[in-house]
């Protein structure tokens, strides 16, 4: 059984081979870069309803007038 520090020191060299693998791939410029890579903004409310409502008209479950309707309200709100 590992210790809380051999537990710990094994994720960070997790989190370490990531970064660096990120790095090696994409070539960033620099900790922002690699900050926003590894530590991504989770989706605003208004990217997940639009994403949703993309779910909702694939399916075609409603008449395209509500959707658009629907979207065109989405899209005119702030991004927050």
């Amino acid at each position: 059984m590992k210790t809380a520090t051999e537990l710990a020191q094994q994720i960070a060299d997790q989190e370490l081979e990531a970064c660096c693998a990120l790095m090696d791939r994409d070539f960033m410029a620099g900790p922002s870069d690699l900050r926003a890579a590894r530590r991504p903004k989770p989706p605003s409310l208004n990217e997940v309803a639009l994403q949703m409502l993309g779910t909702i008209e694939r399916d075609a479950h409603y008449l395209p007038e509500i959707t658009d309707t629907i979207r065109r309200a989405l899209e005119a709100l702030p991004n927050d």
